[in-house]
């Protein structure tokens, strides 16, 4: 298995590396006579374009996608729909003078490890550059989840050591980091000029809430949907960390406090983040990843070249301060993603 292709019933298979001709996905298994425009993909992808606000790169990617196929007439036939994103901003030259050396905090000495060859061209196909196809993708994800209510939103829970308070709402797009609570932001985008300045990288927290969900979502047992929401979310390389619900604090604290007690008007408490035995139970989900700093940094680090010998490595180009914002909706993608399976797979088993 080559480890490209996520889901069961709506697949999708995402394919290209950062600096090659382009990048893109095909999306198996979509339900035909679902309106589908090019619009509704392109304004997910201008979300997550380099080239806008404090701690993006500058490097300047249009990310224009084109349907290739599985559509007419403004809806999807069923059949495969392939997207395409052209990659016009590429600069090769930059990573020409550590073509030799493995950056730390990247994939390079593991693909060298595994494939006996790699793309140094930043990264190649471990590249954040990917996630825009997985962007494209979750915007058809997305059309599937508005038939059945379903909303996923996600913001910006935490930044370099600063946390924000509030709820994810649509005022978040008030400010550039996708916070819901503005002074936070404020001191963020503090954090990020300090970090830019000493030529550093951050790390931070997005928070994921899907509101909507029916229950009954979920495949026992080793389809269980916070087993699938993990993967998809872990699949995204900033991300080493995954908790729903209480999360690690649940194993902080009793059964008597971590049960959310059960009413005939519904649950009186949320620890369990929607999420139970596998199977969403009609509560709102809630998700939080955490993402580490981005690996490309100004500052030396050591490391050592391809033949083994030690070495010093300074990584110049165009790269993130931190991952955030632009990571947010590639988090929304792949839980839109993993919820379109399966309830497409929930649909098949109900009828």
């Amino acid at each position: 298995m080559s480890g490209n292709t996520i889901g069961t019933i709506f697949r999708v298979t995402t394919w290209g590396e950062s600096h090659g001709k382009a990048i893109g996905a095909v999306v198996d298994g979509c339900p035909p006579n679902i309106t589908l425009a090019k619009a509704n993909i392109q304004e997910e992808l201008d979300r997550r374009r380099p080239g806008h606000g404090a701690a993006s790169s500058p490097r300047r990617e249009e990310d224009r996608v084109e349907i290739l196929s599985g559509t007419f007439e403004g809806k999807t036939t069923g059949t495969p729909i392939s997207l395409i994103i052209y990659n016009k901003d590429a600069a090769s030259g930059d990573y020409d003078e550590i073509s030799d050396l493995f950056r730390p905090g990247h994939g390079d000495i593991t693909y060298q490890k595994k494939y006996g060859i790699r793309d140094h061209r930043g990264g190649g196909r471990a590249s954040g550059r990917e996630t825009a196809a997985r962007v494209a993708a979750g915007a058809i994800a997305r059309k599937i989840l508005d038939r059945a209510g379903i909303e996923v939103i996600a913001c910006t829970r935490e930044l370099g050591g600063v946390t924000a308070e509030g709820t994810a709402t649509a005022q978040m797009a008030r400010n550039g980091l996708l916070c819901p609570d503005s002074e936070a932001a404020r001191k963020m985008e503090a954090r990020i000029e300090e970090a830019r300045t000493a030529g550093d990288s951050l790390g931070g927290i997005v928070e994921i809430l899907v509101r909507g969900c029916p229950p009954g979502l979920g495949e026992p047992v080793f389809d269980k949907i916070d087993a699938d929401l993990a993967k998809a979310l872990m699949s995204i390389g900033t991300v080493k960390g995954v908790e729903i619900g209480a999360g690690f604090e649940a194993a902080r604290t009793s059964g008597s406090v971590s049960n959310d007690p059960i009413t005939p008007g519904g649950f009186t408490t949320n620890n369990a983040g929607g999420i139970l035995a596998g199977i969403t139970n009609g509560d709102e989900i809630n998700i939080r990843v955490a993402c580490k700093p981005i690996a490309s940094i100004g500052k030396e680090q050591q490391t050592i070249d391809i033949y083994g010998k030690p070495a010093s490595i300074q990584v110049k180009g165009r790269h993130d301060v931190c991952v955030i914002p632009r990571i947010i909706p590639v988090c929304e993608a792949m839980t839109a993603i993993t919820l379109a399976d399966h309830l497409l797979r929930h649909t098949a088993t109900r009828g």
